[in-house]
C-alpha cells in the first residue's frame, strides 16, 4: 500500500497482493535532494536494500539469469485488471518508466527516458511539459512522442468502454496533450490539478498497443510489437513456464550486462525444490525456505537454523535417528525412509549453493475490522480491539526471527523512509488494556452483559433495569450522549460508520445480500470517483484531525469517567458474548500469519473479547472471504504507494449506497470510512504544494486510525535467495530493479 512526493504504487499490481495484497503526485521539485536531519526523523528510514550492490565493471558481461516467478503473465498490459506481479516484471524491463522509485520509495526522474519533466504553468490550468531522451526509440526504429502519450491517454481516460481498462485515475483529468516545440516534447493539460502527475505514464505502452480498442484488450497478451528498455521480448514458452528477454539492441543507455533474463513460472511451494534442481538463480521465497536455506549453510548461520533434523546430517545419521514405521522390520518401510532422508540431504547440500537477501517489503500487513455490520459496526468496540494490542509485540513474533527491524508502521498511506510518512498511530493511541475496557464498557459490552436481561417491566422499574449499572458496573460509567441506549449506533465524534443502521444480529457476506465490491475491473476503474454531494457532519468538518497535546484525536477513547472494569472472562450485551469470527489463511505458506493471528486472539481475550477462529483454503480466503465482507477479524496486506491521495483513496474511502440499497465498497473491505476522509483524499489529490499535500495525507491518516478500521501491524519481510554470485538483484525494498546493471560476479 503513498503520498504526495512519495511513489504511486503500481496499482495494477496492487489488485490483490493483498493478500498479499492483493499492491508499488508529486510536484517536480529539485529531484531529491538529500533528506534533512528533521526530515530524517519525521519521516523514519527505509529498510535497506540488499542486493549485493557492485559497480557495472565489477559485474561480467553476458549470461543468462533465471528468475522465478508465480506464474507465466496472462497479459503484458500492466493496465489490465488481470496484470500481475510477473506482468510488472516483464514491462519495467522492456517498456519506458518515466519516474521510478529510490531506495527510499520516492519517485525519481528516469534520465534514460525524460530529460526534464516539470509543471510550467499552474494559472488558469495545470501544464506539465516533458522533454524526452532525444535517443530514444522503439525497438522498430520509430522515436518515443507525444502520438503514445495522446493514445495511453484516450485508451486509459474512462471515456470509451470499450478498452477494457483497470484504472483510469490521473488520465480521466487531462484536458489534451500537445506536441511542444519539438518532436521531443510532449505538453500534458489537466483539467484540474493533479498532484501525482508522476504516476502517469510508466509504463509507456507503443501506440500500436493503445490505439484501437482490440489492440489493448487481447493485442498485448502473449507479446509486444515493439517494446523500449534494456531488455526486449524474446519467447514465452507457456508450455515450459519461461518468459525469456534478451539484450536489446537498440537500446541506447548503458548496455544490459545479461544477454538473458529468463523469468521461470514456480510456485511458492516449489521454490525450495527448483533451486535445490538448479532450475532457478534468484528466487523470492518463504520463511521456510529461508530456514533450509540457512541450515544448509551450517550453524550459526544468520539467517536461522536448519528445518530438519536431517540437515546437515548424513543419510546413514539421519536414517539412525529416526523411528522405524510402527517398530516393524519393515524393510521397504527403511528403504523408502533411508530415500526419503537421501533426497533431503541431497536438496540441503544443493542449498548450500545459494545465499539469502533480506529487507522489508514495501507492503504491511494489518489487522482488518469488517465494520459493516454486527459489534464491529459501533467505532468503540473497533478502538478497543485496536487498544487492546501490542503491535510491536506482533511485530516482533515475524520480523526479530529474520533480523529485520520491528518498528510498527506508523501510517497507513506511507511506509518509514517515505517523504509522506509520519506516524499518526497517536491518533488511536497505544496498547492499554484498561482504556480497551473501558471503551468496551461505554458501548455497553460488559462481564454483567452475559446475564440475560430480567422480564420487561413497566415505567420506571423498566428505566431502571436498563441503565449501565444493572449490568454490575460501577455507577460513575455514564451512557454517552447521542447514542442508542445498548445498541451499535453511531458515534458521536463525526465518524460515519458503515451499518450503524442496521441490526448488531446482520450476517456479513453474500446471505446478507447487503454487499457489492467494486474491484480493479474494467467496469470499476471507468467509475468516477466524485466527492459526495455533502460534507461529513458538523462535528466531523470541525474537529477531525484535530489533536490534543498528546497527538491524539478526540473520540478514540472512552468519555472522561467511564470506569475500566475488571474483566476476569468474556464480556456480553443482553446476555450474549461478545466474540468475533477471525478467519485465517490455512495453507503451508501462510504460518507466520496463523502466528499472528493467535497472538492477536490471545490479546483480545485478555478484554473480553472471543475470537472464534476460521482457517479456510488460501485460494478462497481473499474472494470468498475479505472481498465477500464474510468475517470479523482478518489479517491481509497491501502494497505501499508513492502517491496516496490516488491509490489509496479506494482502499479506504466511504462506501457508498447503491440504489438497490446494497454498499459499493470498492477496495475498502472493513467497510469504515467517512465523508472527511474522502474530502481529504481529494484535496490532497489536487494540491501542487508539496507540503501542504503532504499535510492533507496526514491528516486523512489520522482519521483513518481514528476510526479504527485497519490497524497496521507489520511491514511485510522480503526474502529472496540466490546465488552468491547474483548481482544488483536480491531484496529491493522500495527501490525498481536497474536491469541492465543485474547480472553475475566478474572473474
Amino acid at each position: 500500500m503513498s503520498q504526495v512526493d512519495a511513489p504511486r504504487g503500481r496499482t495494477c499490481s496492487r489488485t490483490l497482493r493483498s493478500v498479499a495484497l492483493l499492491t508499488s503526485g508529486v510536484l517536480a521539485l529539485p529531484v531529491l535532494a538529500a533528506c534533512s536531519a528533521d526530515e530524517s526523523e519525521r519521516t523514519g528510514k527505509a529498510a535497506a536494500p540488499d542486493i549485493a550492490a557492485a559497480a557495472r565493471d565489477k559485474v561480467a558481461d553476458g549470461g543468462t539469469l533465471r528468475w522465478a516467478i508465480d506464474a507465466m503473465p496472462t497479459t503484458l498490459n500492466a493496465f489490465q485488471a488481470d496484470a500481475d506481479a510477473a506482468t510488472t516484471r516483464i514491462a519495467g524491463a522492456v517498456l519506458p518508466s518515466l519516474f521510478t522509485l529510490d531506495k527510499s520509495g520516492r519517485p525519481q526522474r528516469n534520465p534514460d527516458f525524460v530529460e526534464s519533466a516539470e509543471i510550467v504553468d499552474r494559472e488558469p490550468k495545470q501544464v506539465v511539459l516533458y522533454k524526452l531522451n532525444q535517443k530514444a526509440v522503439w525497438s522498430d526504429g520509430r522515436e518515443i512522442g507525444a502520438p503514445d502519450f495522446v493514445s495511453q491517454w484516450r485508451a486509459l481516460s474512462g471515456k470509451d468502454s470499450a478498452y477494457w481498462t483497470a484504472r483510469n485515475a490521473g488520465y480521466e483529468r487531462i484536458e489534451e496533450i500537445q506536441k511542444g516545440a519539438s518532436d521531443l516534447e510532449v505538453k500534458v493539460t489537466f483539467t484540474k490539478p493533479y498532484a501525482d502527475w508522476q504516476s502517469l505514464f510508466t509504463p509507456l505502452y507503443p501506440k500500436d498497443v493503445t490505439s484501437a480498442p482490440n489492440a489493448f484488450n487481447d493485442g498485448a497478451r502473449d507479446g509486444l510489437k515493439a517494446t523500449a528498455g534494456p531488455f526486449r521480448l524474446g519467447p514465452m514458452d507457456r508450455k515450459a513456464g519461461t518468459a525469456t528477454l534478451v539484450r536489446n539492441p537498440r537500446w541506447w543507455g548503458e548496455q544490459a550486462k545479461l544477454e538473458n533474463l529468463v523469468f521461470t513460472a514456480v510456485p511458492r511451494d516449489k521454490r525450495a525444490d527448483a533451486l535445490a534442481a538448479g532450475r532457478v538463480d534468484i528466487a523470492e521465497i518463504d520463511r521456510g525456505t529461508a530456514t533450509r536455506i540457512a541450515g544448509a549453510a551450517g550453524p550459526g548461520h544468520a539467517s536461522g537454523q536448519p528445518s530438519s533434523p536431517a540437515a546437515g546430517r548424513t543419510p546413514s545419521k539421519a536414517l539412525k535417528g529416526g523411528a522405524v514405521p510402527h517398530g516393524s522390520g519393515d524393510d521397504k518401510a527403511l528403504a523408502a525412509r533411508s530415500r526419503s532422508v537421501s533426497a533431503y540431504v541431497a536438496a540441503q547440500t544443493a542449498l548450500k549453493g545459494y545465499v539469502v537477501r533480506k529487507s522489508l517489503e514495501p507492503a504491511y500487513t494489518q489487522l482488518a475490522l469488517n465494520g459493516e455490520s454486527g459489534p464491529l459496526a459501533d467505532a468503540r468496540v473497533r478502538r478497543a480491539v485496536a487498544r487492546a494490542l501490542d503491535r510491536k509485540e506482533l511485530a516482533e513474533t515475524v520480523l526479530s526471527p529474520l533480523g529485520l527491524p520491528a518498528d510498527p508502521p506508523g501510517s497507513h498511506l506511507a511506509l518509514a523512509g517515505q517523504n509522506a510518512y509520519t506516524d499518526n498511530s497517536g491518533a488511536l493511541g497505544e496498547q492499554n488494556t484498561e482504556e480497551a475496557q473501558a471503551l468496551l464498557a461505554d458501548a455497553g459490552w460488559t462481564p454483567g452483559g452475559l446475564k440475560k436481561p430480567a422480564p420487561a417491566k413497566a415505567g420506571s422499574e423498566a428505566g431502571a433495569s436498563a441503565s449501565p449499572n444493572a449490568s454490575g458496573f460501577p455507577s460513575s460509567a455514564p451512557q454517552s450522549s447521542g447514542r442508542k441506549a445498548g445498541g451499535d449506533a453511531a458515534s458521536d465524534d463525526g465518524l460515519y460508520i458503515v451499518g450503524d443502521d442496521k441490526p448488531a444480529s446482520a450476517v456479513h457476506g453474500p446471505a446478507s445480500g447487503g454487499t457489492r465490491i467494486l474491484a480493479p475491473a474494467p467496469a470499476a476503474a471507468g467509475r468516477e470517483m466524485a466527492l459526495p454531494g455533502r460534507p461529513g457532519s458538523d462535528d466531523e468538518a470541525r474537529g477531525a484531525g484535530t489533536q490534543d497535546k498528546k497527538g491524539e484525536v478526540a473520540g478514540a477513547y472512552a468519555p472522561r469517567g467511564t470506569a475500566a472494569p475488571v474483566v476476569a472472562g468474556a464480556v456480553g450485551k443482553n446476555g450474549k458474548p461478545l466474540s468475533l469470527r477471525f478467519v485465517l489463511p490455512s495453507g503451508p505458506g501462510s504460518e507466520p500469519l496463523r502466528a499472528v493471528g493467535a497472538k492477536v486472539a490471545r490479546m483480545l481475550d485478555r478484554v473480553g473479547i472471543r475470537t472464534e477462529i476460521t482457517k479456510v483454503a488460501d485460494a478462497g480466503y481473499f474472494k470468498d472471504h475479505i472481498a465477500s465482507g464474510n468475517y470479523d477479524l482478518a489479517l491481509y496486506s497491501w502494497p505501499a504507494t508513492a502517491y496516496p491521495a490516488t491509490d489509496a483513496r479506494p482502499i479506504f474511502a466511504k462506501p457508498e449506497p447503491a440504489s438497490d440499497g446494497s454498499l459499493l465498497v470498492e477496495q475498502n473491505y472493513t467497510r469504515v470510512g467517512t465523508d472527511y476522509i474522502n474530502q481529504l483524499f481529494d484535496q490532497a489529490a489536487a494540491e501542487l504544494d508539496q507540503d501542504a499535500a503532504r499535510e492533507l495525507v496526514r491528516k486523512a491518516d489520522a482519521r483513518i486510525w481514528a476510526a479504527a478500521g485497519s490497524i497496521p501491524l507489520y511491514q511485510r519481510p522480503e526474502l529472496v535467495a540466490a546465488r552468491p554470485t547474483v548481482r544488483n538483484a536480491g531484496a529491493f525494498g522500495f527501490a525498481a530493479p536497474r536491469y541492465q546493471d543485474i547480472g553475475f560476479k566478474k572473474g
